[in-house]
């Protein structure tokens, strides 16, 4: 499993998701970065600062 925590990436943020690939946490940040700080377009550097906070968790 993986986990990633918004907020290593966004301040104050304490939204977090755990699922068994990357792709499938990159899918929910998007909609919660959306949703939550109003970010409709994820850039390139947004998705590699995410992919380098993702954890592997037991």
């Amino acid at each position: 499993m993986k986990s990633f925590a918004c907020g290593d990436v966004v301040p104050g943020c304490t939204a977090s998701w755990v699922s068994s690939t990357d792709d499938e946490i990159l899918v929910l940040v998007a909609q919660h970065a959306s949703a939550v700080h109003a970010i409709d377009a994820v850039s390139p550097e947004l998705v590699q600062s995410v992919m380098d906070r993702i954890v592997v968790v037991s």
